[in-house]
């Protein structure tokens, strides 16, 4: 997952692993790809056909269109169509060439080379559904600016709480059995559905606008992907319980919860067989869109939450959370004194960093602060690459403004590196003592 703040070109995959590697720039002329591309443009034809077979009816738009797939090491590319600078190249029916250095490699959609593109790390799925469940999901992203519905980051912390893990599985699993069901049993798994979201939503201040914007973003992508790349309705429906049914492994739900869900709630909503999708705005809240289109009344409350529990035997789900609420105290334990109190490298970030990651390992501390396991800054003072943790802090309005990594034994040494980190530091910048003892910061020379 890749994002450019303020404004997010966006975003991720189901399950994605963020890779990059530094390499140099080359002309793209004379390159020979590190990726198939006979099979590239296979691939890039069976979607177009998938596409075609939509032909616009689920968002207005029809969703093939310019698409970027990268070897995320080499950062070769194969393009579906030629680009407006001439960088990249004709072979085999598709366009090939090389991405700089700047620019990060993951799924998301970009404006480079005059083109605005959905990119795709290679490889993908050998399987077709898989495939394009995620080109369809990246597609959408590259359109929902145009779609009224521009792309917005958002960690919801909280629901790697204790309560927020407990709510939202129990959220699921009422979703769950109204896809299976139908007349007043799904009216009812509905209901209980939406009674967990609201009681969920009371115990975490200001957490029903960060869910709702995740789940419009990645959410809807999903459900899109899966829409699209379904044979019908009713296939749509099996994939999305599927999906309800196999998050329980997910080890954090912060930023992977929407992708889940999405499905979920579109399927739910097709299922009325009456239009919904254009009726969507950036304040839409899916679940309020569902408790209408069905006509259930919803009176959220501790009591009424709990005395409907039983019912989709999510007492095992509370004693499992509870169990493993104390190893996720330890890891944020060790994560504030690795990050915080620690000797650290601070990084200040500008609104025009450019960010990718994996959205299933993230660790939400509190709304302003998540440790990433893996992934990749760009900004001015040059390319960061983490692959054992680093820090980063958020204003109140959820402008990222600094990254924490635990600081570097050797200043001068180029690349600069730490425990599970490299700084390729750009000209013009160099290493300073910070405010107090152990902490080096990054400056303008």
């Amino acid at each position: 997952m890749a994002h450019r703040t303020p404004k997010l070109t966006h975003t991720i995959q189901i399950i994605l692993t963020v890779a990059s590697v530094l390499v140099f720039v080359t002309c793209a002329a004379g390159q020979s790809s590190s990726i198939d591309t006979k099979l590239a443009a296979q691939y890039f034809q069976q979607l177009k056909q998938t596409s075609d077979r939509d032909g616009g009816k689920t968002w207005g738009v029809v969703l093939y269109g310019p698409m970027l797939l990268v070897d995320p090491d080499r950062r070769n590319v194969v393009a579906n169509q030629a680009d407006l600078e001439q960088k990249l190249s004709p072979q085999d029916g598709v366009f090939v060439g090389k991405l700089p250095n700047e620019i990060n490699v993951a799924n998301y959609a970009l404006d480079w080379a005059g083109v605005h593109w959905t990119m795709v790390l290679w490889p993908v799925s050998d399987f077709r559904q898989p495939r394009e469940r995620l080109l369809l999901h990246e597609s959408f992203h590259r359109l929902q600016k145009q779609l009224g519905l521009p792309a917005r980051d958002a960690v919801n912390s909280h629901l790697d709480k204790l309560n927020g893990r407990i709510w939202i599985q129990m959220e699921w699993r009422a979703l769950e059995r109204a896809l299976r069901a139908s007349g007043p049993a799904q009216k009812a798994a509905i209901a209980d559905a939406l009674l967990f979201r609201s009681y969920r939503r009371s115990l975490f201040p200001d957490s029903a606008g960060n869910e709702n914007a995740l789940e419009l973003n990645e959410g809807l992508a999903e459900y899109t992907g899966v829409k699209l790349s379904s044979a019908d309705l009713a296939e749509t429906v099996v994939r999305a319980n599927l999906i309800l049914r196999q998050a329980r492994n997910n080890a954090t739900f912060a930023r992977s919860f929407a992708y889940v869900s999405g499905p979920a709630y579109g399927a739910l909503l097709d299922l009325t067989g009456r239009p919904w999708r254009a009726s969507v705005k950036p304040s839409t809240d899916l679940g309020l869109l569902l408790q209408q289109r069905y006509g259930v009344s919803v009176r959220a409350s501790e009591a009424a939450a709990r005395a409907a529990v039983s019912r989709y035997e999510g007492e095992e789900i509370i004693a499992l959370e509870t169990k493993q609420e104390q190893k996720r105290n330890q890891q944020i334990a060790e994560a504030k004194k690795k990050f915080l109190d620690g000797p650290v490298l601070i990084l200040s970030l500008s609104q025009d960093v450019n960010y990718s990651y994996d959205p299933n390992n993230v660790i939400g501390i509190d709304p302003g602060n998540t440790v990433y396991p893996t992934m990749r800054l760009v900004d001015a003072w040059g390319v960061l690459t983490v692959t054992n943790g680093a820090w980063l802090e958020r204003d109140a309005s959820g402008q990222l403004i600094r990254a924490r990594v635990p600081a570097p034994s050797d200043l001068s040494a180029r690349p600069l590196k730490g425990e599970g980190w490299s700084l390729e530091i750009a000209n013009g910048w160099e290493i300073v003592p910070g405010d107090r003892a152990g902490e080096v910061k990054i400056r303008k020379t």
